[in-house]
């Protein structure tokens, strides 16, 4: 599913765009099969019951408020948070009703790096730490394939035809300590 093409500026275009790993959905799932088969074996089990039929609405009533405050829940979140990189910027977005998001233009990205232990090797994501000019490093927990979005990233930012590099500017800014200055060495 493409990011929405209206939020873009004139000429932006979408490089790349992520929801967070499938492991955010494990446990979930885990609960949903727990909840569900313990609910039917419960449901059965109170067949022999006087007020059986009481006692499985109830014990159906239960089981839907766990599926959705346990799974449907995190499902939702999983399914509406993204990680965006655009060629002008990298958007994070994420919630349903109380919905946040940041932008951050390429050409405040000071560094890109990433983290990931075993686990997160052993599934394939990780967590990307970016460092802007003015901010504190931002941590995108569970990225897919992490190193590779690291390198698409690295390379978006040095290759931005936006920054004071690929915009001509002065020498002195393209390369402020081989001491230029006004342009001429």
């Amino acid at each position: 599913m493409a990011y929405p093409d209206d939020l873009l500026s004139d000429g932006e275009r979408v490089v790349l765009h992520k929801h967070p790993h499938w492991k955010m959905l494990l446990l979930p799932y885990l609960i949903l099969v727990v909840v569900v088969g313990g609910g039917i074996w419960l449901a059965i089990l109170a067949q022999d019951l006087s007020w059986a039929t009481i006692a499985q609405i109830i014990i159906g009533a239960l089981a839907l408020i766990l599926v959705v405050w346990l799974f449907f829940v995190p499902f939702v979140r999983w399914r509406t948070t993204h990680f965006i990189v655009t060629t002008d910027r990298v958007m994070a977005r994420e919630g349903v009703i109380n919905r946040t998001g940041i932008d951050i233009p390429l050409s405040r990205i000071s560094s890109v790096r990433f983290e990931h232990g075993l686990i997160d090797r052993i599934v394939g994501c990780g967590t990307l730490i970016i460092e802007s000019s003015s901010q504190e490093p931002l941590e995108f927990d569970d990225i897919p394939a992490v190193e590779k979005v690291h390198t698409l990233l690295y390379r978006e930012v040095n290759d931005n035809p936006n920054d004071d590099f690929h915009r001509g500017a002065p020498a002195a800014q393209q390369y402020p300590d081989q001491g230029y200055q006004d342009g001429r060495r």
